[in-house]
């Protein structure tokens, strides 16, 4: 069978399937925004039922004769782009009286085609500018986009669920004042801080949560980093750098501190290769660097950085260590919590430290120390008074203080301090950011 045929086989079938049950999530992709809608994330995050949810949304007032839904994943297309040009060839064999201009194309982990966005810009300027693209890498957002598709894109991140998302997706609703439904949400919170929130796990069976986990693991490795960025001569170095990196979450990450370990262990490697893997780990969305708070911005992005990982139930899939730190689980989830909902977040580092500094949209800062067990006085000092000291330094009112169960309000040092367990926190985070 020859390409063009295949192309008409995937949008046929396509077409003929029954629309499939999506979950809602908090994103949502706008629609005849005369823009291309590229949508980039962590494999498994759930990219593709966003464009299925957006296919549903325009069902209504369209035939599905005008969808052409197109993975590349599919082991039929073989990543050359000169095929590309087929899919519109197809389409018009098909339906010749149909007017591409009306046709609304879904290109999913379209990245796999090296040159695509050449293609996209074609169709956007003399086709369709109905266009909806995903991929798995952030590189094929900032690099290849912003030089042939400048101006024309907007860009949408999604991210293993929120914990909010997590109760929806468990069939809860987050009302914490029924007694019966708080006891169920504090126990579905301990599962969400131990397996994470990636989509599929949800509706598995518990016993193949791990396994599946793994999978993802082995997946984004050889797919998203040896076999696209062509590393497969440092696939071990890549999985011990991995590993390695776990054991930092949370914490500032030095680079030549490892390298200076895999040369004790007589590896000789270039520590530069060392910087690229992260660079390409953080490109799929894997790990996320957090910068140190500076007023310089220049000073900032030169300075010290810590480290976190997507998703704890990834980490812990990986490696059994991260589940025996609860603290380093609960700090990674509180993270990510603000890494998916756009926050624009730092760590303080002065004579004492706070976790996270959040600066909103209106450039009011906010402080946030995370600790999973206050009970130990020592612990308990250490963590307030670093979040007093970040207040002080930066003008700051009110404090946060997320934890694991204590909760209590009171002024300490002239800052006033409200600490609250992880799931009333994370609700209450959610839903003051949709009323927005």
């Amino acid at each position: 069978m020859n390409k063009k045929e295949i192309f008409k086989e995937i949008i046929k079938t396509f077409q003929e399937q029954p629309p499939v049950n999506v979950r809602k999530r908090k994103v949502s992709l706008p629609v005849n925004s005369g823009k291309i809608i590229t949508v980039s994330g962590i494999r498994r995050s759930g990219k593709t039922y966003l464009l299925l949810d957006t296919i549903l949304s325009i069902l209504p007032d369209k035939s599905k004769r005008n969808i052409v839904y197109i993975n590349f994943e599919d082991e039929r297309l073989d990543g050359d782009k000169k095929d590309l040009d087929l899919i519109l060839g197809a389409y018009r064999e098909l339906y010749p009286d149909e007017n591409l201009r009306n046709v609304y194309f879904f290109f999913d982990e379209i990245q796999n085609i090296e040159g695509w966005e050449k293609f996209v810009r074609r169709v956007y300027d003399n086709v369709s500018r109905n266009i909806f693209v995903t991929g798995s890498n952030s590189a094929f957002l900032s690099t290849d986009i912003f030089t042939a598709l400048r101006g024309r894109t907007l860009n949408f991140e999604v991210y293993p669920l929120s914990f909010s998302e997590y109760l929806s997706f468990s069939n809860m609703e987050a009302d914490i004042y029924n007694i019966g439904n708080k006891a169920k949400i504090v126990e579905k919170s301990r599962e969400y801080l131990s397996q994470g929130g990636f989509p599929e796990i949800c509706f598995l069976d518990k016993n193949l949560h791990m396994r599946t986990l793994q999978e993802y693991f082995n997946v984004m490795l050889f797919k998203d980093i040896i076999e696209r960025y062509k590393r497969k001569s440092h696939s071990y170095l890549l999985k011990y750098f991995v590993k390695r990196l776990l054991s930092c979450i949370s914490m500032p990450v030095s680079i030549h501190k490892i390298y200076n370990e895999l040369k004790s262990q007589g590896y000789k490697i270039d520590k530069n290769l060392l910087y690229h893997l992260l660079a390409e780990l953080n490109s799929v969305y894997f790990f996320f660097p957090l910068h140190k708070y500076n007023f310089s911005a220049i000073k900032r992005e030169k300075g010290e950085k810590k480290i976190y990982i997507a998703d704890n139930g990834l980490a812990n899939a990986i490696s059994f260590n991260f589940s025996e730190n609860k603290g380093v689980m609960l700090e990674n989830a509180v993270f990510m919590q603000f890494r998916s909902n756009g926050s624009q977040i730092y760590f303080y580092k002065n004579k004492k430290e706070c976790d996270f500094i959040r600066v909103t949209d209106g450039g009011k800062k906010e402080a946030y120390q995370v600790c999973c067990d206050l009970t130990d006085e020592l612990t308990r000092r250490r963590e307030i008074d670093g979040l007093i000291e970040a207040c002080h330094c930066l003008k700051i009112k009110k404090g946060y203080l997320i934890t694991l169960d204590e909760e209590f309000e009171r002024t300490i040092s002239g800052v006033k301090i409200k600490a609250e367990p992880f799931y009333k926190w994370a609700l209450r985070f959610n839903l003051n950011l949709r009323r927005k």
